[in-house]
């Protein structure tokens, strides 16, 4: 059986089994998704120091949002579709923290 998520929402539901906690230390965080379109929906990413919890729906003061197509999101996230390359061509749009969403890569592993 792949791990390789066909879904967002498997994406969320994997995300604390691939949560690599000595990178977050010290850290306190939420990343709120927004990702439109078909199997999109928004889920908020909540890491504290060595904990990672994921929920549905949004947060009133997310620290970053990143916003895309969930099918863009998904491309991404399965190494179809580089996030730098998302970024330049507008498909990946960050508000917030620019330097915590950077970080996001270095706490999720493979």
């Amino acid at each position: 059986m792949s791990d390789t998520p066909s879904s967002c929402k498997q994406v969320f539901e994997q995300m604390p089994g691939r949560f690599k906690k000595e990178a977050a230390q010290g850290l306190n965080v939420v990343y709120q998704f927004d990702l439109s379109g078909e199997g999109g929906g928004t889920w908020q990413v909540i890491i504290n120091n060595d904990k990672c919890e994921v929920k549905e729906g949004s947060d009133r003061s997310p620290n970053t949002t990143i916003s895309m197509a969930a099918q863009d999101y998904l491309d991404m996230v399965n190494g179809k579709l580089n996030p730098q390359m998302a970024f330049m061509s507008g498909k990946l749009r960050i508000s917030g923290d620019m330097g915590l969403a950077l970080r996001i890569q270095s706490l999720f592993g493979e």
